[in-house]
């Protein structure tokens, strides 16, 4: 994947309730996708928006299913991007 990428590096306190969800865009592929293995969760979209709403609502069902705490998460969406410049 290359184009624009999530950060992992944080000065950051993560909260209990907290999830840091992985943006980035394939060039590639031309498709969004957001991860978070702790959820666990990987998805992929045309557009950012839509991605992120879709996050949004699958989420606290996998948690569900996965019998982890589902209600009232804080979901965290970090990205930087990255250029070549000559």
């Amino acid at each position: 994947m290359c184009g624009v990428a999530l950060s992992q590096q944080d000065n950051y306190t993560k909260k209990m309730d907290e999830y840091i969800i992985t943006i980035a865009y394939d060039d590639d592929a031309q498709k969004w996708y957001a991860q978070n293995d702790d959820i666990p969760l990987i998805l992929e979209d045309d557009s950012i928006d839509a991605l992120i709403s879709r996050v949004k609502l699958a989420a606290p069902e996998m948690l569900e299913i996965n019998s982890m705490p589902h209600s009232g998460i804080h979901l965290v969406f970090k990205m930087e991007t990255e250029a070549v410049v000559a």
